[in-house]
Parts: C-alpha cells; sequence; structure tokens
C-alpha cells in the first residue's frame, strides 16, 4: 500500500533541516602563510628618508628646480613630495615648510631639542664657538677647485655636485657654484655650536630672528655625522649661521 502524496508533502515540510542542507557553506581553507598586505609598509617617523631630504633642502632655501637637480628627478616628483609633506605635518601651506621646527626621529638633534626644553628655565650658558666656515659663490666648481687646490695649495676636503669645500687650518672655505646673473661678492659666516638646540633658544631669547627652522644640510654616510644650519641677520643684514655637526663618530 503506497504512501499518500498528500501526507508525504506535509512531513517533509516539517522535517528539521540536516545540517549544510538548503545553505551555502564556504571550503573551511587553512589559512595562507606569510601573506602580506599589498602596498609600501608604514614608515616608522612622521616623514620618510626621501621627504626628510626634501625637506631640508627646502628649508635651506633652495628652489624646486635646485632640488630636483641635486636628487635627480623631476621638479613634478619635487612638488608632489613638498604637498605630501605639507599634508603629514598639517601646515597651513608648502611655504610654512620653511619655518617648520621638526628633526627625524633617528637623529640625534631629537635628543638635544628634549634636553632643551626639559632645562629652558635655567640660565643658558651658550657661548659661540669659533669660526667654523666660510661660504663664497662661484661660477665655475670645476675651475674653482682646480685653482684653491693648485694654485693656493688649500687642502681640498671633498666636492658634492656644486659644491666644493676646502680646509683653512680648522676653518672651513665653502664655494657653491651659481649663474653669472646670480654671482655676487660676499661670505657667510658660520659659528659653530655644540648644541643647536641650546644655542637657538639663547639667541632667541636676545632678541635673534632666525631665517627659519634649522635643518640638515648633509650626512656623511661613513660616520653617520649630521651637518645641521641655522640662518640670521646682523644688523646690517649680513647673513650668519649656526653649524652643528651630531652623531656619529667625530674626530676634529
Amino acid at each position: 500500500m503506497g504512501t499518500d502524496p498528500i501526507i508525504a508533502r506535509q512531513v517533509e515540510r516539517r522535517r528539521p533541516p540536516m545540517q549544510g542542507e538548503g545553505k551555502s557553506v564556504a571550503p573551511n581553507y587553512p589559512p595562507l602563510v606569510g601573506a602580506k598586505a599589498r602596498g609600501r609598509p608604514p614608515h616608522p617617523d612622521v616623514l620618510t628618508p626621501a621627504e626628510w631630504s626634501v625637506l631640508d633642502m627646502y628649508r635651506h632655501g633652495l628652489s624646486r628646480r635646485s632640488i630636483a637637480q641635486r636628487r635627480g628627478t623631476s621638479e613634478y616628483a619635487v612638488r608632489y613630495h613638498l604637498r605630501n609633506i605639507t599634508d603629514k605635518l598639517g601646515v597651513t601651506g608648502v611655504r610654512e615648510l620653511r619655518s617648520w621646527p621638526g628633526f627625524p626621529a633617528t637623529s640625534p638633534m631629537t635628543a638635544s631639542a628634549r634636553r632643551a626644553r626639559r632645562f629652558s628655565s635655567m640660565e643658558s650658558t651658550v657661548t659661540l664657538g669659533p669660526l667654523a666656515q666660510v661660504s663664497m659663490l662661484c661660477r665655475s666648481s670645476r675651475a674653482t677647485e682646480a685653482w684653491y687646490r693648485d694654485v693656493l695649495r688649500l687642502p681640498h676636503i671633498f666636492t658634492f655636485g656644486d659644491l666644493v669645500f676646502f680646509d683653512m687650518h680648522g676653518t672651513r672655505l665653502y664655494f657653491r657654484e651659481v649663474p653669472d646673473d646670480q654671482f655676487q661678492k660676499g661670505s657667510i659666516l658660520y659659528f659653530r655650536v655644540d648644541d643647536m638646540a641650546a644655542a637657538l633658544s639663547a639667541l632667541e631669547g636676545r632678541g635673534v630672528s632666525f631665517q627659519g627652522a634649522p635643518h640638515m644640510i648633509y650626512k656623511d654616510d661613513e660616520t653617520g655625522i649630521e651637518e645641521w644650519f641655522a640662518f640670521f641677520d646682523d644688523p646690517d643684514g649680513n647673513t650668519l649661521a649656526l653649524l652643528a655637526r651630531v652623531g656619529g663618530s667625530q674626530v676634529d
């Protein structure tokens, strides 16, 4: 005797569903080992090394074109870096970067700035050191290097692009090549200080107004020594500068 089809359909509707029946079950694959997210990993500092390099050149007063030439890249790439830096630091415009006070997290200047803030209430005993560097312009870095080396026989320290450095018994003579329409006679006096942050704070307390924030202009990859500059004017408008050599193994 067969089963009544109507009763069979009612029983089927009342039967609880079996596990997995009527559902889409995703296969339980093991997780991928060593899987990494796409894109460049986040940098631990507020800026990347490339952005710090562009920022320091810009704070030094170089144009976008000059920065591009020194970095061997396009002016568009420099403009892109400056816009990213502006966004990351939260300043209102690129021009404000000239005076933005900040150092890489790995730079010895960061610890120096912390010390300066910690002892800002104490009377400063900072004094200017001996004259460290004299800056002059030249029309040809190659001709200038040859003449000062071979004619005056000054010890040649190094040449970096269109920058030439000589030693004058402990005081450096620095030449920078410029076009004819930018050439002018003159020099900038660089005073060496042991603690840039402390010297900056002390001179500002005496009424000195700096042209911009301290910035690194050169780093020796072999010794790890960083060179930081901060510029200001005397009452007649002559440009003076503080120079600090920090970090690494220094040999005077």
